[in-house]
């Protein structure tokens, strides 16, 4: 099935101390380009991101989110110096009891004392962080993926009713091209029996004259490549792999096709024809600027 490089997706992960969540978002673009934005903390893992990212799609102007927000009262470790602390409260005891002070002495009076707490950040755990990057990321590209294949299909059905189209306008080119042909085999004899009145009109001299003619407007060769071209193109749309690149050359070989027919027949009827196809193939060329 074709894939559309328009696509949104977004998927959520968690580890000790933080939550995230991954965006992917893209667009248009000749070639793959990725850019990332990523937290500082996790900025480790932008190659696994990229190559999870690339793994999934081949073509296209990606960008890659990652918000993360963290848990400080699951982040920070706070650690008692008991041995400071009782330091700390047998001086001050003794020094109550000499001066005969009454002992007060309460917990929130350690939080005034130096060195007896500690707090100290704890570090992440790179490896739950790179999977918890990897699980969003995966739901992410599964919902990019997922919008992508529903607009390809729509872009697959409307590609196939101009392909018809164009196929429809070809058979007329064919039908036309005799016609061209007979009528202007009647026009050459109708002249030469006027020219020659009362004189036999040599059907060798005529026959002649009528295959240079049939020859300069024959056009089968391109009508022939043009309906392989539109076989092509309709295995295309049947492809599961990146195929926008094939499309984007084949439209530029119908396009050749359909010069040549509009410069080789010299006839008003298939020259209008012959707008009709640019414009349909055109329209075609647009559409699969989007496809991957």
């Amino acid at each position: 099935m074709l894939k559309s490089m328009t696509g949104y997706g977004r998927g959520q992960g968690a580890g000790a101390g933080f939550d995230l969540q991954v965006e992917i978002k893209s667009v248009n673009h000749r070639y793959f380009e990725l850019i990332s934005k990523i937290p500082k903390q996790f900025s480790f893992l932008e190659d696994q991101l990229k190559k999870q990212v690339q793994a999934a799609v081949s073509r296209g102007k990606v960008e890659v989110t990652v918000t993360a927000q963290t848990d400080t009262s699951r982040n920070v470790e706070v650690s008692v110096n008991r041995e400071a602390a009782e330091i700390y409260l047998s001086a001050l005891r003794a020094a109550g009891e000499e001066l005969g002070l009454e002992n007060d002495l309460k917990l929130s009076n350690l939080l005034q004392l130096p060195e007896i707490f500690s707090v100290r950040k704890v570090e992440m755990d790179e490896e739950e962080a790179a999977r918890a990057v990897a699980e969003a990321a995966e739901a992410a590209i599964a919902a990019h993926t997922e919008m992508r294949l529903a607009e390809g299909t729509r872009l697959a059905e409307d590609l196939k009713i101009k392909l018809d189209r164009v196929e429809e306008l070809v058979a007329q080119v064919e039908r036309r091209v005799p016609e061209l042909q007979k009528a202007y085999y009647d026009r050459l004899y109708q002249k030469l029996t006027e020219v020659l009145q009362d004189q036999t009109v040599e059907e060798s001299r005529l026959v002649t004259e009528a295959a240079v003619f049939a020859d300069k407007v024959a056009v089968d060769e391109e009508t022939v490549r043009l309906r392989s071209h539109l076989h092509q193109f309709r295995t295309f749309l049947e492809s599961d792999g990146p195929v926008g690149k094939k499309m984007d050359f084949l439209v530029q070989e119908m396009n050749r096709e359909t010069n040549t027919i509009g410069s080789k027949a010299q006839d008003v009827q298939i020259a209008r024809i012959v707008v009709e196809l640019k414009s349909e193939i055109e329209k075609i060329r647009e559409q699969i600027q989007n496809i991957e």
